[in-house]
């Protein structure tokens, strides 16, 4: 396939290679580099959209309370804060409300019905939630309209008897919907779009949606939602915006510096961004962060801001401390056969951080990870699980199901409870699952996309990669490989990270790079030892590139993830 005939003339030759090897059509290419709104997937093309604006159109007119239920995590509270400002923008009444992950836990409930009540709504609309609350959708009969939109797999036995179910996953959806990669946000904003479009047939117009992508932007990134071309789009357009965002409450997760950009960058979302946002509901109530992104001045922004921060502060410290107590049992445990998975329970682990630590099992051991602690209830323990490569965890614990209280999720990550006496009837059962799995498939491997020269990397291909993103599953940041490279220097920061200066073996040209959390990594070489071993063959380098901002300035930085003495094939 020659893809150069067809794709752009000043696409980068890195970009051509990286394209050929990830197998991308030159349509393909032109989709993913595509801007256009106007050639996306119809977004309010879902059952029951139609159905939940009629209602939500007749609670406006008769002036009744409107009520938005989220989750406590990213998604639901980004999700939340969209349908806020839309309702606001409207001239709605609107209530929002979310749980705490360790009172009322993951979902919608009796007692959420109840609240709502209190609060006099009639109408109430579930976001990144709802679509396994069978009972509560019962109990809410009578009382109030619940109208769900939610993303994730819809597993109970039936649909909830909802006044509506807005899913793209839902069972009676087409199989091949193009909707389906969509994060709750994003069916929070179909919603929104839905609703404008039938108050415009009556002859009334809103105001623009376009500012609320930001929201579907921060959302869709930090939920680890595929980056379909549709999502892709709805991203790109939203990051674009935060440099110059109308809402407070975005900007506050930023400095003066770093919204000097035409586009924020999607690791900043993810490193940064979505992590404060979960901070508060990951160790108490997430609502600090709810009433951020709906704050209309700087002064409350600020106080919830710190709020947020010391709350992330807090959370490193304690994922540090289960991390490294789980990464210690893994390796006692190994016994020399092939890893299959980590499934780990200690009775103590903080609840909040159980999800991260299976996300950095994985990182760490390169197979899936269940990650189990004690919750609320005597004898019942819950876990946060996270998958490896290709596998789809999900329907791994749907052949699980008798064993669980209640599960759910979707391919890469998902959430259980169960009684404490089935754990190793599960851990049994998991590992028997995956046996017969090949290893391409369950593991996470260390592969990279395209091989660079020491002289490739420059500031025109950093711009050029700049134009892909942003990155996500199904459209991973570009790892590359560079052989030939000799470490010059190295400089330990903070008794953790690693800053080298490479050059090529041959090549007098010399480039940055750092190795985050890089001592003390499992199985790693130190520095020492790397320096020591380099030799005339030098090292096999791979690595992400990225941007150093420092005072004003921008260098060219690898992000190294893997150091390997000799030539790597």
């Amino acid at each position: 396939m020659q893809l150069t005939s067809n794709a752009p003339s000043e696409l980068n030759p890195v970009l051509v290679r990286l394209f050929k090897k990830r197998g991308f059509s030159p349509l393909q290419v032109q989709d993913m580099l595509s801007w256009n709104l106007k050639d996306i997937p119809e977004l309010t093309n879902m059952i029951d959209l139609a159905k939940a604006s009629e209602r939500i159109i007749r609670a406006l007119s008769e002036n009744e309370t409107i009520g938005v239920y989220g989750d406590y995590d990213v998604d639901g509270t980004t999700s939340c804060a969209l349908l806020w400002h839309f309702f606001k923008m409207i001239g709605a009444t609107v209530e929002v409300f979310q749980p705490s992950r360790f009172v009322e836990g993951y979902g919608i409930h009796d007692s959420s019905i109840e609240a709502a009540l209190e609060k006099n709504v009639k109408v109430l609309i579930t976001v990144d939630c709802g679509i396994t609350n069978v009972a509560t959708a019962e109990y809410a009969k009578g009382k109030l309209d619940l109208i769900i939109t939610d993303h994730h797999r819809d597993a109970a036995p039936t649909i909830p008897e909802a006044y509506a179910v807005i899913n793209p996953s839902r069972r009676d959806e087409p199989e091949a919907s193009e909707l389906k990669p969509l994060a709750g946000v994003g069916v929070a904003f179909a919603l929104a779009l839905q609703i404008k479009n039938d108050l415009a047939k009556k002859g009334t117009e809103t105001p623009s949606l376009y500012p609320l992508l930001q929201f579907v932007a921060i959302g869709t990134i930090s939920d680890l939602a595929r980056m379909s071309p549709l999502n892709l789009r709805l991203t790109r357009h939203g990051l674009k915006q935060i440099p110059t965002s109308q809402y407070p409450g975005i900007k506050a997760f930023f400095n003066p510096e770093e919204l000097k950009v035409q586009m924020v960058s999607s690791e900043k979302i993810a490193f940064h961004v979505g992590p404060h946002i979960n901070s508060k509901g990951r160790l108490d109530h997430p609502d600090r962060a709810l009433r951020l992104l709906i704050a209309d001045s700087f002064a409350e922004c600020r106080e919830h801001y710190t709020h947020l921060e010391v709350a992330n502060r807090d959370r490193r410290v304690i994922q540090a401390e289960v991390f490294e107590e789980a990464k210690q049992d893994v390796i006692k445990s190994m016994n020399g056969e092939e890893l299959l998975i980590n499934i780990m329970y200690r009775p103590h682990w903080h609840e909040g951080v159980i999800g991260i630590v299976a996300s950095k099992l994985v990182e760490t051991f390169e197979v899936p990870a269940v990650v189990f602690t004690n919750s609320e209830e005597e004898g019942v323990i819950k876990a946060s699980c996270r998958s490896a490569g290709e596998l789809n965890i999900f329907e791994l614990l749907d052949q699980c199901k008798d064993l669980f209280i209640k599960f759910g999720g979707h391919k890469a990550a998902a959430g259980l409870s169960m009684k404490k006496e089935n754990f190793y009837a599960f851990k049994e059962r998991m590992n028997g699952l995956l046996k017969p799995i090949p290893s391409s498939l369950r593991t996470k491997t260390r592969s990279f996309d395209v091989e660079l020269g020491i002289e490739e990397i420059n500031t025109h291909l950093l711009k050029d990669l700049e134009k892909l993103e942003p990155f996500g599953p199904g459209h991973e940041k570009p790892v590359f490989r560079m052989k030939n490279a000799v470490i010059q220097s190295y400089r330990i920061m903070k008794d953790a990270h690693v800053r080298w200066t490479f050059s090529g073996a041959n090549s007098k040209t010399s480039v940055q790079g750092i190795s985050f959390n890089y001592l003390g990594k499992w199985n790693e070489m130190s520095p020492e030892e790397l320096f020591d071993l380099q030799g005339k063959a030098g090292l096999t380098v791979q690595f992400t590139l990225g941007v150093n901002r420092f005072n004003g300035n921008e260098t060219i930085q690898l992000m190294v993830d893997k150091l390997m003495p000799g030539q790597i094939n």
